[in-house]
């Protein structure tokens, strides 16, 4: 099951944080920088992110979430996560998919990620983002930033 969740309720933004986490760390790892912000936030860091959250449910576990901002015609991805038990499960697509047949009075979608995280990467060109830029942050990171136009 797919929702839109409270993320200003403490004991959903934990469970959002308990699958953060190690998804995040999976993404440090692919990397090879753990310095990254999502391994930073706290629970209070998250009630007050002021983005949207979707969260996918597997028998009422939340096992899965994607965060964004809506500005106008455009929503901005900020995160798009699935604890690692469930990797492989097309998770990740149905999030995507959700937002995408959700969108309306989008033009775009926008998202950045690691540029060394290759599974990301393959993954968001399959899923018709188109590479827009790259942004060094310091000597060991790099964000490159995806666009997709939709209808």
């Amino acid at each position: 099951m797919i929702k839109e969740i409270d993320i200003t309720n403490k004991l959903i933004a934990e469970n959002v944080l308990n699958i953060q986490i190690p998804s995040y760390q999976i993404e440090a790892e692919i990397i090879g920088y753990s310095d990254i912000p999502p391994l930073k936030d706290t629970i209070s860091a998250l009630m007050n992110c002021g983005e949207t959250f979707i969260g996918y449910y597997i028998d009422e576990e939340l096992s899965g979430a994607i965060s964004l901002k809506r500005d106008k015609d455009e929503i901005d991805i900020h995160r798009l996560m699935v604890h690692p038990k469930h990797f492989r499960k097309g998770i990740a697509k149905k999030l995507l998919n959700y937002i995408e047949s959700n969108a309306d009075g989008i033009k775009t979608l926008i998202v950045s990620t690691g540029s060394k995280n290759m599974p990301a990467i393959y993954f968001y060109e399959k899923f018709g983002f188109v590479k827009t830029g790259e942004m060094i942050i310091n000597e060991q990171l790099s964000l490159t930033s995806f666009l997709k136009r939709i209808k």
